[in-house]
């Protein structure tokens, strides 16, 4: 699975942006999608997950401004991101988990989002 993020950029505090991962197969074909972002100096980190049956999970400080979604039909993930705080700063990273192979995790190359405060 090929992965491919887009939606970056330099935005200001405050600011909404959406990010898409759009997948190089069905999606359909996909159990979890996630959300995940490195800050400068530090460590990944999961942002947020949806699973096939379109669940969500969070991490605690993006918990009521981000929000994570899919939609099969167009092979693509989003994440609409709102009141963006400067430790939002981060290469965003999607990723994947097939249905039929669920002990690999398949990885898009990352896209910088800046948040200036």
């Amino acid at each position: 699975v090929q992965l491919v993020e887009s939606g970056g950029g330099l935005v200001q505090a405050g600011g909404s942006p959406r990010l898409s991962c759009s997948a190089s197969r069905s999606t359909f074909s996909i159990s979890t999608m996630g959300w995940s972002r490195q800050a400068p100096g530090k460590q990944l980190e999961l942002v947020a997950t949806i699973h096939s049956d379109s669940n969500t999970d969070y991490r605690d400080s993006v918990k009521g401004r981000f929000t994570i979604s899919r939609d099969n039909t167009k092979n693509t993930m989003y994440l609409q991101m709102n009141s963006l705080k400067p430790e939002d700063t981060a290469v965003y990273y999607c990723s994947a988990v097939r249905l039929d192979d669920p002990g690999v995790t398949y990885w898009g190359k990352g896209i910088l989002v800046t948040v200036s405060s």
